[in-house]
């Protein structure tokens, strides 16, 4: 399965779905980042959106991929998806975050309408509706693109695709963690806390701890929102 991540806006969590929603979940994949002014974590292949000539003929050799598109990039790489005719069909899936600001629901929108002009179905066109706080719904904070999907049915909305706000990815940005594993850890962080010397190392541990609890709670998060997602391969 290939996987395209994009919005026109920025701060919608593009590079937190492609890795820590997607990736893990998509059997096989790897992580191409397509270069964006805004720093990306380490350790991905960058491709720059001029570069898609090269990205689509790589696409053809893989199996399965999850690509981040970063905001500065997008006009032009959809540019290029249209000189390069029929390019779209490289990707079973595009998956479009967004979050309840009003401007970022506005681009959202535009993203939509020009991934339609390209040729995408709304098939394969599925948001996310990410840092939707806790006690929110999804149809009250997407008032305005939902408004519009009803009017213009572009892409599969299911309020069910959200994930909450949580200081988790701010944790471990950077680090190449995984949140699988990381729930996992099985370290009794208390006991080793007692034993501690010096305040430092207690609360070095303290915060492994505390990052293992976010990560046990925020994983079951992950896995519900892709369940959600109803991502299918196309047949072969």
């Amino acid at each position: 399965m290939k996987i395209a991540v994009l919005n026109f806006s920025g701060n919608v969590g593009k590079s937190t779905i492609a890795r820590h929603l997607l990736l893990p979940r998509v059997r096989g994949a790897e992580l191409i980042a397509i270069e964006s002014l805004n720093a990306h974590e380490s350790g991905a292949p960058a491709l720059r959106g001029r570069q898609f000539g090269e990205l689509q003929e790589y696409l053809q050799t893989v199996d399965s991929a999850v690509v981040d598109i970063g905001a500065s990039n997008i006009e032009e790489l959809l540019t290029l998806m249209r000189r390069y005719r029929g390019s779209h069909e490289d990707f079973d899936c595009f998956v479009v975050p967004t979050v309840p600001a009003i401007k970022q629901q506005q681009d959202t929108i535009a993203t939509l309408a020009e991934l339609a002009r390209i040729g995408v179905p709304a098939s394969r066109l599925r948001l996310v509706f990410n840092m939707v706080d806790d006690d929110a719904q999804v149809p009250q904070s997407f008032e305005h693109l939902l408004a519009f999907l009803a009017e213009r049915p572009l892409a599969h909305a299911n309020p069910a695709c959200r994930l909450g706000v949580n200081e988790i990815y701010a944790r471990i940005r950077g680090t190449g963690s995984d949140l699988a594993t990381l729930a996992r850890d099985e370290t009794d962080y208390k006991a080793l806390i007692v034993k501690a010397q010096g305040s430092a190392e207690k609360l070095a541990l303290a915060q492994k701890l505390a990052t293992r609890r976010l990560a046990s709670g925020v994983v079951p998060e992950l896995d519900a929102c892709f369940a959600a997602l109803g991502l299918m391969p196309r047949p072969t």
